[in-house]
């Protein structure tokens, strides 16, 4: 319970019970980031459906407002410290590192961050009502990518997300590979969630040579933009 309550405080701003961990306790806490990631969709999911009691676009703007609320916009900061930092480092892996870790936002952060914005309210847009609990499910799906990425990459630096390496087991990605599995019983979208999972991985280790915090944020939020589309696009394919 306390390494699921300290997963729940880095990643939401969800009033729960404040607890303290050592190092190991808090690595071990990546374990529970899927749900935390489930407790995200629940405030998402519920604003969205109050939202669409008046009109689909104010589904929309509730539910991202809800999401960048509960995540306290960590990712999307993870994202802009991305983009900035590919912008600026034109190969050089020292300049890179030194951009990300640069707490100030440039202009192709902020462009990242409007872009992403912009993709989920129109995908949310899209969305219909009866949907409401594939958004519960993308959230909690999407933080199953860090114990991913972070089992088979190594790390960029020694900062935040280097204490999370040793945490991830085989067990913790059997288990969460069987819970997905079982959730896209309800909402098939979720099965494009390897794809997008992989191509991650695979442009992290072509690009970066490696994954970081700011990399992980960056891929939930963009896990996170891609599943929105496949359910989307399989609502289509279905109709």
């Amino acid at each position: 319970m306390k390494r699921l309550l300290l997963a729940l405080q880095f990643l939401t701003r969800l009033p729960v019970p404040r607890v303290a961990g050592d190092a190991t306790e808090f690595a071990a806490s990546m374990r529970w980031f899927p749900i935390a990631g489930l407790a995200v969709g629940g405030v998402v999911a519920g604003a969205f459906s109050l939202g669409a009691q008046v009109d689909p676009w104010l589904a929309a703007l509730a539910g991202l407002a809800a999401w960048v609320w509960v995540t306290g916009a960590l990712h999307l900061d993870g994202l802009a410290d991305l983009a900035d930092a590919k912008s600026a480092a034109h190969g050089d892996r020292t300049r890179l590192l030194a951009v990300m870790a640069d707490p100030h936002i440039g202009s192709f952060g902020v462009i990242a961050i409007v872009l992403q914005l912009a993709a989920k309210l129109v995908l949310l847009h899209l969305v219909p009502p009866a949907q409401w609990i594939a958004l519960l499910l993308i959230p909690a799906v999407a933080r199953i990518a860090p114990l991913v990425w972070t089992r088979w990459l190594p790390q960029l630096h020694d900062g935040l997300a280097a204490r999370f390496a040793s945490a991830v087991r085989p067990l913790d990605l059997i288990l969460w590979t069987v819970g997905w599995l079982a959730v896209c019983y309800v909402a098939p979208a979720l099965l494009a969630a390897p794809l997008l999972i992989g191509g991650w991985w695979l442009w992290l280790r072509r690009s970066l040579g490696g994954v970081s915090g700011d990399c992980h944020g960056a891929g939930i939020e963009l896990v996170e933009t891609g599943l929105l589309l496949a359910l989307i696009l399989s609502g289509e394919i279905i109709t």
